[in-house]
């Protein structure tokens, strides 16, 4: 994969950049037991994907919590922020690839289904905030992943044509929202995910344990 054909990177945040699947687990896991209610299996499959409001409205159903979606989501938010300002690594080798496209001048993007000021909270604290020319959640288009919309928006704010695009994802449903975009696709090993990894490799056109290997194997 020669990484300097593309004019753009775009890339999701959790589980891709940040190590933070591991601890939504655990938030999820906590807020169900201020209920009294325990986790159900495949919970993070049933939600991956999901834009913010989505997974807010998905609880408030299926636990029959009687909270708005506005207050649900407050709360994680309100769980989530120190996380991210203070706690949460970058994936190894994240920092020196971004450098990398930043000296040539490629532009990037970051497309999530995270909250805007998560992303900015970890931007900030990694002093990565000046490094992406756009940052699209899916609740900025109408449906979250594996719709491509999110995808596609960032692509046009970032100037490239779709196919002109890189993507790097962690999950199958961001995976297919890239390659449902007409986007290259790498996958991104991340420890909450590895039950899956067959199938993202299958899915996507290349795939990597971590940022370093791009630099181990010639791929810039």
């Amino acid at each position: 994969m020669d990484i300097t054909k593309f004019k753009a990177v775009i890339f999701d945040l959790d589980g891709t950049l940040v190590d933070s699947m591991g601890m939504w687990i655990d938030i999820d896991a906590e807020y169900l037991a201020r209920f009294d209610l325990p986790v159900p299996p495949h919970l993070q499959q049933d939600i991956n994907g999901l834009r913010w409001s989505e997974t807010a409205e998905y609880f408030q159903k299926r636990f029959h919590i009687e909270k708005s979606i506005e207050e649900i989501g407050q709360d994680w938010l309100d769980m989530a922020r120190e996380q991210y300002r203070r706690r949460l690594p970058l994936k190894p080798g994240a920092r020196e690839f971004i450098s990398y496209l930043q000296d040539l001048k490629i532009p990037l993007g970051i497309a999530s289904s995270n909250h805007p000021d998560l992303i900015e909270d970890f931007l900030e604290a990694h002093g990565l905030d000046g490094c992406f020319s756009t940052v699209i959640t899916c609740e900025d288009v109408s449906a979250g992943k594996p719709d491509p919309s999110v995808y596609l928006t960032a692509a046009r704010k970032l100037g490239a044509e779709p196919g002109e695009c890189l993507v790097f994802e962690d999950i199958p449903n961001g995976i297919l929202a890239g390659k449902r975009a007409g986007m290259t696709v790498c996958a991104v090993y991340d420890d909450y995910s590895v039950n899956a990894e067959d199938l993202k490799k299958t899915l996507a056109d290349g795939w990597i344990r971590d940022y370093r290997e791009l630099f181990d194997f010639g791929c810039l």
